[in-house]
């Protein structure tokens, strides 16, 4: 009787142990992200791990559908209206271990399923939207050669992806199902590359490079490695966060061949960083790859001070740098997801001088139309002419600072002044 009475205890407390497990889950999932966890294998419970860990596995079986989704989650009708839009702008496409992340209950305010569930929204218009806010149309010398900017190239090798932001500034040409279709010459692009000695950094994008097979990347690299005047390689990819999978020994080895080779990945809430991102990450820095971060700055994701700040924290601890927050480009259905510009400067002033300077990104704007990207900071300039700068620090604190050539010029380093002096 003992023994019988025994194993009714052991199960009640295993089961109350289970439900314990799954409501932290559950609250680390909708929680702040501060924490690294994993969420395998999630709505796919019976995979084998074997499967769950190979990233061509996830690739097939992305989310892409209206009943796949309504499988998992319970959608909004702003949700369900834009999944069924989806199909004629930028098409529905969530890996499974990216899709684990987003809660099962009806949030459709979470900052998750935000970045890649459409919603109807996408069909709105506005007065300011535009098809190619960056203006890469207009600077396309070969078809999927972008040069922009004097000494660097944009290379778009290919309109796929992992999965699909519903913010993506290329939702043109990207998915297979915008506008336009993207038609990279690559033998014309090497040509040109070749013939430009004025490019010293050629930049993968398109869409991703790093759902490739490992021999084409190979290929890919060796090509433009083979071009002398390029001094470095970049690739821009959010493979990392979407298929973590991906970025196996194998493709990392492959990678290290060719340096000096840099990349940038691209992470808006600290959700994102699970432990396999974490490990996917450190497996790129191992590999001696220099790992820089690319935010967009979105309305209900990552718009406020606590948020971005876990983000940058988390970002470290992985082994990457905070390089750019992006104000959210003009493209066409993103109005609901674009912020003040004031938010933005808000953010990078919480963060200056209140975290480590490792920490703090550039905030920019793309300058519609093709201006390229300029830094936008708070106001730390309050006063310049050619004999001194007036600064303000992260406190508050006012001070001034001499301007060579002037040795004579009276000066304090620390004052008081007032707003009728600074503005008049």
């Amino acid at each position: 009787m003992r023994g019988a009475l025994g194993g009714a205890r052991v199960d009640t407390i295993l089961t109350g142990l289970s439900v314990f497990v799954l409501t932290q889950m559950e609250a680390l999932r909708n929680g702040d992200g501060k924490e690294f966890v994993s969420h395998a294998p999630g709505y796919w419970p019976g995979v084998a791990p074997e499967l769950w860990n190979d990233w061509k596995w996830q690739l097939k079986n992305r989310v892409t559908s209206l009943a796949q989704l309504e499988q998992h989650i319970d959608l909004s009708d702003e949700e369900r209206s834009g999944v069924l839009l989806s199909g004629d702008k930028l098409a529905l496409a969530v890996t499974p271990h990216f899709f684990n992340l987003i809660p099962r209950d009806k949030n459709p305010d979470d900052p998750i399923r935000r970045q890649v569930i459409p919603r109807v929204e996408e069909t709105w218009s506005s007065p300011y939207d535009m098809a190619d806010p960056c203006g890469e149309d207009s600077h396309m010398p070969v078809p999927g050669l972008v040069h922009r900017y004097p000494d660097r190239v944009l290379f778009l090798v290919t309109d796929r992806c992992a999965a699909y932001c519903r913010y993506c500034t290329r939702s043109r040409v990207v998915s297979g199902v915008g506008e336009q279709e993207l038609h990279t010459d690559f033998e014309e692009a090497f040509r040109y590359l070749e013939q430009h000695t004025e490019v010293r950094d050629v930049l993968l994008s398109g869409g991703d490079a790093l759902i490739f097979s490992d021999d084409k990347i190979d290929k890919l690299l060796s090509r433009l490695r083979a071009i002398k005047h390029i001094e470095f390689l970049r690739i821009g990819t959010r493979v990392p966060i979407f298929l973590p999978q991906r970025i196996t020994p194998e493709l990392c080895a492959i990678l290290a061949k060719h340096h000096p080779l840099w990349m940038s990945v691209h992470v808006n809430h600290p959700r994102e960083l699970t432990i396999e991102v974490k490990e996917a990450l450190e497996r790129l820095a191992n590999a001696g790859i220099p790992l820089g971060n690319q935010s967009v700055l979105l309305a209900g994701v990552n718009d406020d001070l606590e948020t971005m700040k876990t983000l940058v924290h988390k970002l470290l601890m992985c082994r990457v740098r905070p390089y750019y927050i992006y104000q959210c480009d003009l493209i066409n259905g993103s109005s609901h997801l674009r912020t003040s510009v004031a938010k933005g400067i808000e953010i990078i002033e919480g963060l200056r001088g209140h975290t480590t300077g490792y920490a703090i990104p550039q905030y920019v704007i793309d300058a519609p139309g093709g201006g390229g990207k300029v830094p936008i900071n708070p106001g730390y300039v309050l006063y310049h002419d050619n004999e001194k700068i007036v600064i303000r620090n992260y406190e508050g604190k006012i001070f001034e600072y001499p301007e060579s050539g002037n040795e004579h010029v009276q000066f304090a380093p620390q004052r008081e002044y007032h707003d009728e002096y600074l503005y008049s």
